[in-house]
């Protein structure tokens, strides 16, 4: 019988248990959703701490132009009630950039830092998978030499193979060893690592929004007018609306 060849770097020995390739591929796997999942987190908190500092400044912008309405000029009681709300809306953006600023430093640094690894280990994966290329393409290598009629020059050249094979494959079998090894230990850290920043979070929210409570009941205690009812109120507002809709001015055509 004849002997057929096969291409070189396909060999026939299983150089890998599948068991190993699925323990490999599982792990890698979780780090992969784990950086997607840091990623979108840091994201998403840089959004979140944009959109309060805009609501907050956009609030003291809105007072300080109810400041500059005239009838600030005209009516005192007015004007006590916009100054009212203008110092409790810059309270509130004072709170509101502690609030962002404790986040940014425990939260959203952290998560960049976490995130800034995963280069590195993605690089050892590769660095991994070239390696196990290397060890496919000399293993088949071997394999040929091993197949071919044992003539001298051909034991010296499987000779040779098997010396270039040994070093390679205990390159992969290091790399492999060591990802294998390390990976699960590095998705394991992340609890002990965020912990800390999501504590944190949690506390700058409760901080800041109980002060908010304090800063608006302050507030209300100071604009609110003794035997006035929302739906009193609601009804002065229309009937004062009703009064300008009847000025000729505005009148329909």
């Amino acid at each position: 019988m004849s002997w057929i060849p096969f291409k070189i770097g396909q060999p026939k020995k299983q150089i890998v248990p599948k068991t190993v390739e699925r323990d490999f591929e599982r792990e890698y796997g979780k780090l992969q959703q784990l950086e997607e999942q840091t990623k979108r987190l840091q994201k998403d908190m840089k959004k979140s701490t944009d959109a309060d500092l805009a609501m907050s400044k956009s609030a003291v912008k809105i007072s300080l132009d109810l400041l500059s309405n005239p009838l600030c000029e005209q009516d005192q009681d007015f004007l006590n009630m916009v100054t009212a709300l203008d110092t409790a809306m810059k309270r509130m953006d004072a709170f509101n950039q502690e609030k962002v600023n404790q986040i940014q430093k425990t939260v959203i640094e952290p998560l960049k830092k976490f995130g800034s690894v995963f280069p590195s280990l993605n690089m050892a994966v590769k660095r991994r998978e070239q390696a196990l290329q290397d060890y496919r393409r000399l293993q088949a290598k071997v394999e040929k030499y091993e197949e071919k009629e044992k003539t001298g020059p051909v034991l010296a050249k499987l000779h040779q193979a098997r010396e270039e094979l040994r070093p390679v494959r205990d390159d992969f079998e290091a790399k492999n060893k060591q990802l294998l090894d390390e990976m699960p230990r590095f998705y394991g850290s992340r609890l002990d690592y965020f912990q800390p920043s999501f504590e944190s979070l949690i506390r700058a929210q409760v901080v800041y929004y109980s002060e908010m409570h304090k800063i608006f009941g302050d507030l209300t205690q100071q604009l609110d007018q003794p035997g006035h009812s929302d739906e009193q109120r609601e009804r002065e507002n229309d009937a004062k609306l009703s009064e300008l809709r009847a000025l000729s001015i505005v009148a329909d055509d």
